[in-house]
This record gives structure tokens, sequence and C-alpha cells, in this order.
């Protein structure tokens, strides 16, 4: 006899799974009877929350949702804050958690992890969050969390199965089949009018955001036929390579950025929200399009949140893109006022250059070091200095390779278990997977300092850069420029090499850039984590000169 538990990791394993982060415990052993013998490989993290970082990492690199087993009650709270992470930036993760038996619901009888309303805790944090009541539901309910996965704004999904349920029999619903969805097309209308508009654009710019990772070819394609510079957003960095002449960084909240943005007659803004930490990292308004604004989003609210377009698009970013590209060949070459394009493209991008200070200098060429060692590197960042540079002065020559929780919900301590699951989903096969560097600092280090643990006993090659600047530095300068005493800021630090060591860990302090190159090529040939230190006054002293 099959349980419901049995046959959930079935049908898993049928839509593709091949990942499940989780910490077993006695509300969800019953999940556990099946996983043993399948093909799905478990990862164990040290607290919930890593969990939800570890399945949000996955799935930015492999493009699939993450899939969380997480307990009643506390799993369910711990992993909140990782799924709200991923639900600003529409990242697909499955969270399949156990909650009270059914006659137990919301009993308020004080047994065992309950909670008066588990689903209702979660729902601001989701797509959706559905009780299974019946095993018999369980295939809708699945159908029902991959077409968010598969043709929605991809968002984390929270599916509770109370515990008579987990154990009913589903003999029944075997053989598991998957039911996939395919994502909407761009209706002719909408393509045609925006076609029309961009022909006859000057002086057109394209906005592009996460929402378009799909559809770098036809993008890339789009912004040469109209010559558009195209800026992009922290998650869709790489969605044009680094070397593309129409390529302008993202740089949105940047003055010289906002001028252009400005020069533009029409803005297409492709699968991106306009939202603050893209557009606004100084917090002071001032991002304006007096252009044309065209938005294309899978999301239909979303196509009219933050700036209101004259036409919008709800469609695939990759379809609509491709169908843009296809109408804008029927019709006349656009009229591209001279010196727009690549040119001004070029023009912008000297002009930031020429503006960095010497501390932003010295995080880039700490960035730019890593790359030159690890050309393929997946960086995937927390809410710290070297970080918030590289937003802005970085670029990458491919997509899904640099990301980071320094924008949307904007927590810490994400990047260790992120980077984890970065690496687990490059690829398939753990030789072809690409070397995943977390850039942390050491506030945010103590967040999930433990995850290092995970990494050694799930072999993950994982290589932690922390910036160490002895407390939260950032937040203290923000406490100075606003004249408020810091108070809170200058915590004690430990001695990370000796933690990270008596976790497992191999680690090392640096002091320069040839020493750093030389410990990233040590670290790459290890099968566990290496933390790597970076002193920020020393680092600064010796690359600035």
């Amino acid at each position: 006899m099959a349980t419901c538990g049995e046959v959930l990791v079935k049908f898993l394993e049928g839509y593709g799974v091949d990942h499940v982060f989780g910490i077993p415990g006695v509300h969800t052993v019953e999940l556990y009877r099946g996983l043993a013998g399948s093909s799905i490989r478990h990862i164990t993290p040290r607290h919930e929350q890593g969990a939800g970082f570890m399945a949000d990492g996955y799935a930015r690199t492999r493009g699939k949702p993450g899939v969380c087993f997480i307990i009643t009650g506390p799993g369910m709270t711990n992993i909140t804050t990782a799924m709200g992470q991923a639900y600003a930036d529409s990242i697909p993760m499955l969270v399949i958690s156990s909650v009270q038996s059914r006659d137990q619901l919301g009993g308020g009888r004080g047994k065992l992890h309950e909670l008066p309303n588990q689903a209702a805790l979660v729902s601001g944090v989701a797509a959706f969050s559905q009780t299974l009541m019946s095993a018999a539901d369980l295939p809708q309910v699945l159908a029902r969390a991959f077409a968010v996965f598969d043709s929605a704004r991809p968002r984390p999904v929270h599916i509770e199965i109370p515990l008579d349920v987990l154990v009913e029999p589903a003999d029944h619903l075997l053989p598991a089949r998957a039911i996939r969805s395919a994502r909407a097309g761009a209706a002719p209308g909408p393509v045609a009018a925006m076609a029309q508009r961009l022909a006859n654009a000057r002086r057109p710019l394209i906005l592009a955001g996460g929402g378009a990772l799909a559809a770098g070819a036809p993008l890339a394609q789009l912004a040469e036929h109209l010559q558009a510079p195209v800026a992009l957003t922290i998650n869709a960095k790489g969605l044009l390579p680094a070397s593309h002449p129409l390529q302008i960084g993202s740089t949105q909240s940047l003055v010289a950025t906002r001028e252009l943005v400005e020069e533009a007659d029409v803005v297409l803004a492709i699968g991106t929200e306009l939202a603050e930490t893209d557009y606004d990292v100084t917090f002071k308004g001032g991002f304006k399009i007096p252009g044309s604004l065209l938005r294309i989003d899978i999301d239909p609210d979303q196509t009219v949140r933050n700036y209101l377009p004259e036409l919008a698009l709800v469609a695939d970013a990759q379809l609509a893109a491709q169908a843009l590209l296809e109408a804008l060949r029927l019709l006349p070459a656009p009229p591209c006022d001279e010196g727009w394009g690549a040119a001004r493209a070029l023009r912008l991008r000297k002009a930031l250059a020429a503006g960095w200070d010497q501390p932003t200098l010295s995080q880039t060429r700490l960035l730019t070091s890593i790359l030159q060692r690890l050309p393929n590197a997946i960086l995937v960042g927390d809410s710290t200095q070297p970080v918030y540079t590289g937003n802005l002065t970085l670029d990458m020559q491919a997509p899904r390779r640099w990301f980071n929780a320094s924008t949307g919900y904007g927590t810490l301590g994400y990047a260790l278990p992120a980077a984890m699951g970065a690496w687990l989903g490059s690829a398939e096969q753990p030789s072809e997977r690409a070397p995943a560097v977390c850039l942390i600092g050491d506030g945010g280090m103590q967040f999930t300092l433990p995850e290092l643990a995970s990494a050694v006993e799930a072999k993950v090659p994982l290589i932690v850069l922390l910036w160490n600047n002895q407390g939260y530095e950032e937040i203290k300068k923000y406490m100075v420029n606003r004249s408020i005493e810091p108070v809170g800021v200058d915590i004690h630090t430990p001695d990370f090499i000796g933690v990270a060591r008596a976790l497992g860990a191999d680690a090392e302090q640096v002091g320069d850039v040839m020493h750093l190159q030389a410990a990233l090529g040590r670290a790459v040939q290890r099968q566990g984590p290496t933390l790597i230190q970076v002193d920020q006054n020393a680092w600064h002293a010796v690359v600035t000169g």
C-alpha cells in the first residue's frame, strides 16, 4: 500500500524534481518514507530559513522550482523570510509542509507545533496556500502549483498536508502523471500597436528585468534592430552580455542614466516592476519616464503598477520579444537620431566610469578578480558593500550568474545558503556545475553561519567570500548621514576562520588580488566549502595603494 506521502514523492519525480531541501521532524517523517528509494537528493540545512534560501538559489540557476519539506508550526514560521525574498523576486518555490490532522485544524488545543491558521500565516508570501483535505486532491493541487511555475508569474506555493491525510492509502493515484502548461503568447493587436510605436521612435530605450531572463536572444536582436540602449535590473544582469555595445548596466538610480532615460521618446519595459530597489536605490525618488511607455509582463497587475503605460501587453517576455521583432521587420527601419544607440550607450558608460570613487573601484576590483580567476562563476550576494557596488559597476556575460538579497525584500543571511542551492542547481551533473561564490559581510554571515556545516555534509565546493568590516557599516553610515548617533551597529566579530574550520570547512585570510586568486584556485579543487576572509580596510589600503 502506498500512502499519500509516498505517492507525493512519485509525483514530484514526474515533475522533474531532483532535489528537496528540508529538516525531518515527527510531523514530516511520512514524506520521507518514499524519499529514500527515489531519485531525489535530500539536502539537510541547519534551519528552515536556510532550506528556503537554498531552494531560492537552486531555482535561480536551474530555472525550475526549488522544493522544500517543512515541519508544521515553527518550520513554517522559520521559512517565511525565505519565501518573502522569493516572492519579491518572482522565484518559483514549492513548500510542502505538514499540518495538524483534519479534526484538529484551528482547534487551539495545545497540540505539538500548533498554529491557529498556518495557511493564513503563509498566504502573504505565496502565490497561494492550500490545505490538502484528501489524498485524492493531490494530482489537482500539484498541477495547480506547477501551472503557476510554468505559465504565470512564478512565486512560492505552499501545500500543507494534514497528518492523517499523509498516511491515507493512495495507490489509486499511481502511476503519477505530470500536467504542464505553456506560457501565454503575445496577442497580435497589441504587438502591432507597439511595433508601430517603436518603428516611429527616434530615441528608443529598453528597460529589461528578471521576468525577461529567457528572452535574451530575441531581446538582443530587438535592441539591435531599434538601436535601443538597454538598461537591466539587478536580477536581469547578463541578459545582454557585458560586452554588448547597447548594454548600459544597472545604474537606473544614477543621474547620468536617468538623463538618458529622460531623453528617450519611447521606452519599452519588459519583465520589470519598475520598482524602488532597481530604479531608486537612493530612496529619494526622481526616476522619470517622460517618453511613451510600453509595458510587457506576464502579470496583468504589474503592467499598470508604479508607472502607467500608454500600451500594455500581458504575455511571456520571450514570446512577446520575438513577436515584436517579427512585426518590426515588416515595417520601415526606425528613424534613429544620430548619436543615439551604441554611441549614446558608450558615452554613458564612460561618464559612469569616470565618476566612481576609490572605495567603489576597490570593491569592483575584488569582484573582477573573482571573474578573472573563475570566469563562469555564479556570484550570489547578501546585503553587503561589495554587492551594492557590484549592482552598479559589474556587468555579466550571461544571465543567472549575479543575484542577491540587497534588492526587493532585502533580507540578511541569504547569500550563504542561496549560493549552496545555486551550485546544486547550476547543472545536473556535479562535474558540470559552475563555481558558486557567496559574497557576504560579517554581519549577514552571522545570520546563517551554521549552513557551512550543511555544505560540508553535502560536499558542496562553495566559496564564501567574507567582507569583514566588523559590524553593520552600511547602516552605521546611514545613521550618521541622518544625524542619528550609531547604536547597535558595532557588533562583536567572531573568529570566522576558527569557526569555519570548526564546522569542517577550509578557511584562510587574503589581503590582495594575487592571494585572492590563488585562494580561489585552491577552493574550486575541494569537495567542500572554503571561507576566504577579506578585511575591508586592509583590502582598500593595498588595492588603492
